[in-house]
């Protein structure tokens, strides 16, 4: 027999309610419980969000700088910044050159905090709000400098219960589970079940998050200083 030839498989988030409740026992019986769940899978995306890199929303940015100008706003969606470098020239001559990211300490205890040149260190405030970079030294007008960097963002939120999520294919089964989990917390008889959902989503997310992760081979170089 021949297989059905497609991999569009997904589920909305309407979907994803009543499998979770059903692996919980129960049935989604009104508004409420719909408006609950969906409530529950937003706070589960902000607990995904503390358990490292997502790889799905990790984004590619660019900030020209300004000569004079030391402080700089992310988009309020990014959770963290994990790379970034300084570009200049165009063309044949362009160079991206390594920026050290330093903590508010370090950053704090810079004497001459408005020197300027080619930037070389990068203080990341993670507000809430607001998120924003230093850099250090001062852009000067010698040149132009573009911050080029890969940024995480927040997940898109759950939704109205009819679109799908934003997340990989291969993380759905995470979501399900989790979201058993998390109504398990809730519903009359989901104490009995809790226990045995707590271990799927742990199984799940280990399974999903081992697979999405860098695939580059890792190679380290050791030196020796006399």
């Amino acid at each position: 027999m021949a297989s059905t030839g497609t991999t569009a498989f997904n589920l909305d988030v309407n979907d994803i309610i009543e499998e979770a409740f059903e692996r919980c026992g129960a049935e989604v019986r009104s508004g409420y419980d719909f408006r609950t769940a969906r409530r529950s899978l937003n706070l589960m995306l902000l607990e995904w969000a503390n358990r490292g890199i997502n790889m799905w929303t990790i984004e590619e940015g660019t900030q020209v700088l300004t000569a004079g100008t030391a402080t700089y706003a992310l988009p309020a969606d990014t959770v963290d910044l994990i790379e970034h470098v300084i570009r200049t020239g165009t063309g044949t001559t362009q160079a991206d050159l390594n920026i050290s990211r330093i903590s508010v300490s370090t950053y704090a205890s810079i004497p001459t905090k408005t020197s300027t040149g080619r930037p070389i260190q990068i203080y990341i405030h993670r507000g809430t709000d607001n998120p924003s970079f230093k850099v250090w030294p001062i852009p000067d007008s010698s040149q132009t400098y573009t911050l080029i960097y890969w940024r995480l963002r927040r997940m898109d939120d759950v939704g109205n219960g009819t679109n799908t999520q934003d997340i990989p294919f291969r993380f759905l089964p995470v979501m399900v589970s989790g979201l058993a989990y998390y109504l398990s917390m809730k519903l009359p008889d989901g104490p009995n079940r809790m226990p045995a959902l707590k271990a799927q989503y742990d199984e799940a997310w280990d399974l999903a998050s081992s697979e999405d992760r860098e695939k580059a081979p890792l190679r380290l170089i050791g030196r020796v200083y006399r």
